[in-house]
């Protein structure tokens, strides 16, 4: 699904840019970054974010420090 038609985004591009051990994405800036473009009118922003947020939800990263928000959903309750 393409979840930004100014760049032309694909969720599956989004997912993969923040599932990449290597060289993380925690925030759409840093999507856009990482996959070479910028954001033009902004309308996909919340919908990348989403995209974050459930791949860190399910992922477990690991790699976040213990305040991070992600970090609760993979982290379990004491």
């Amino acid at each position: 699904m393409i979840v930004c038609s100014c760049n032309v985004l694909s969720d599956r591009q989004v997912r993969d840019a923040v599932a990449t051990p290597e060289t993380p994405c925690r925030t759409a800036g840093q999507v856009y970054r990482c996959l070479g473009c910028s954001p033009q009118c902004g309308r996909c922003a919340r919908t990348i974010r989403k995209l974050i947020d459930d791949v860190m939800a399910t992922s477990g990263c690991g790699a976040c420090p213990l305040e991070c928000p992600a970090s609760a959903h993979a982290m379990p309750a004491e």
